[in-house]
């Protein structure tokens, strides 16, 4: 998105001048507000940060963090308060409780001017053309009373408006004024939440309220704070991103697999590998990514049920014919595999991380399994219209998205109590089945659905070995193979036979 940088200034957050549409207003006057460990001092001395490198000056004037704390903050990041002006206040704060409490004047009538001058003074000095305000509770409780602190809040807003100065106020929100509230007083507000899930880590949230002569982003917007600041993740709008591309038959390198979808996977198109745990989801899904790798293109692959090293070695027999494996890819950069934590990652992140890999040039976007994808969702409410969205960006980015979903039961599969069906949001449904032949376990694969062209309804027969995967022809002298227990009815065998390549591992 273009900037018009005669009336944006960027955040220097990234993700937040993409939910502002642009970043800050130029000369705009801002209420951050948050509850403590919510971010706001990082946010703020993050932006102060990102205008000291653009040449601009800068002034934090703070009633609640002495310079020792601010200093802790950026060295936290790794940054510096060098360039930056600082007005510590907090000192006022301490000579206020040191107070006789039989003083006959409130802090209203002596803190408060006295303060107020500090900052003009500083202010006059310093000359700033953005400034963070720190302290905004501090100054509620100083003025005492609703109306001299909403005059006092509107005097500092025509003050730093007279010197075209970009203003950010920060509020704790520990203390209220009856019906008096700031974001009345100011052209923009935004707010940020922090709370925790029964489990897991904690989730952080922004919302903007108001942008006076701005537009924004509207609802929830995840956010991080870690090692170099905030990084938000803008809600993702699908209808927001489409691109051209050419429509075409991705295919898995297993012939027969390849003849039942019609070519293979369509490009732009979502497809799901459906059926219960040890099946083949995983490993067929990988056959795919290893046959875009080897036409040179990019593939990432998101684990949330598996660690790395389970995912390599399953994948080696599919790699045969490479120099070094699944790995020489993961090492050239062509694979991007990331294990994911569902209990440290919100689902805005993970988003983020998808829209990463594929702005790096990802064709292939595989999500193993998508069971625990769902459990980083606090709201189940808003999982399919989540799923949606990401879907459809994918989808409109022309890439293949593949998702493993594992049902319960071990021959039948079926849903469990709550669980949701995501099985409408997939172009192609590849279901995968246990049944019961010759005194073995044997596995089936089918195509359910494929909205993007015609596919076979037969059920073949599926074998993984050492050297690969088969699958076999059409179980056509077989009914009853989806319940788990067929009854051969046809003249010719149809079973690959138990003492075949394929079942000793010479395919």
């Amino acid at each position: 998105m273009s900037v018009d940088s005669s009336k944006y200034v960027s955040t220097g957050i990234p993700g937040l001048d993409s939910v502002l549409f642009g970043g800050f207003l130029r000369e705009g006057f801002y209420l951050v507000q948050g509850d403590p460990g919510s971010g706001k001092t990082t946010l703020a001395l993050q932006f102060l940060l990102g205008r000291r490198e653009a040449g601009h000056r800068c002034l934090y004037i703070s009633l609640t963090e002495s310079r020792r704390d601010l200093e802790n903050t950026c060295q936290s990041h790794g940054w510096t308060l060098e360039g930056i002006d600082l007005c510590d206040l907090t000192h006022s704060a301490a000579s206020l409780a040191s107070e006789s409490e039989a003083s006959v004047f409130h802090p209203s009538e002596t803190e408060l001017g006295e303060t107020t001058q500090a900052i003009l003074e500083e202010v006059e000095r310093v000359q700033p053309q953005f400034v963070v305000f720190d302290g905004l509770s501090e100054l509620r409780l100083l003025s005492g009373n609703p109306l001299v602190y909403r005059r006092q809040l509107l005097a500092i807003k025509d003050f730093f408006a007279e010197r075209n100065a970009t203003v950010l106020l920060l509020d704790d929100r520990s203390s209220s004024f009856g019906e008096i509230q700031p974001e009345s007083l100011v052209g923009g507000n935004i707010v940020l939440e922090r709370f925790l899930p029964e489990y897991g880590r904690g989730r952080r949230r922004l919302y903007v309220t108001k942008i006076r002569g701005g537009n924004f982003r509207e609802g929830y917007n995840d956010y991080e704070i870690m090692q170099g600041g905030v990084v938000v993740h803008p809600r993702l709008v699908a209808a927001e991103h489409h691109d051209a591309f050419e429509r075409k038959s991705n295919p898995s390198g297993i012939p027969n697999l390849d003849t039942m979808l019609d070519g293979g996977l369509t490009s732009g198109s979502t497809t799901l590998l459906l059926g219960p745990a040890g099946v083949g989801k995983s490993t067929v899904a990988m056959q795919f990514a290893v046959k875009a790798l080897e036409k040179g293109e990019h593939v990432a692959a998101y684990l949330f049920d598996e660690v790395m090293e389970t995912l390599l070695d399953r994948s080696e027999k599919l790699c045969l014919r490479k120099e070094g494996g699944i790995r020489s890819y993961l090492e050239s950069g062509l694979l991007h595999a990331q294990q994911i934590d569902p209990a440290e990652m919100t689902s805005g992140a993970f988003t983020y991380e998808v829209r990463r890999a594929v702005d790096a040039g990802a064709r292939v976007v595989i999500i193993d399994s998508l069971n625990g994808y769902l459990n980083s969702m606090p709201e189940e409410r808003f999982l399919t219209t989540h799923l949606h969205e990401l879907f459809s960006f994918l989808n409109q980015k022309g890439i293949v998205t593949i998702m493993v979903v594992a049902q319960h039961g071990m021959v039948l599969g079926s849903s469990a109590p709550g669980e949701i069906d995501v099985s409408y949001l997939a172009d192609t449904v590849i279901l995968f089945r246990y049944f019961e032949a010759r005194g073995e376990i044997q596995q089936a694969i089918s195509i359910f659905k494929k909205r993007t062209g015609s596919h076979q309804r037969t059920i073949h027969q599926l074998r993984i070995s050492s050297h690969g995967i088969e699958v076999g022809e059409p179980l056509i002298g077989f009914r009853g193979i989806m319940t788990g227990v067929p009854i051969y009815e046809g003249s010719t065998p149809a079973l690959t036979d138990t003492k075949s390549p394929a079942a000793s591992g010479e395919i």
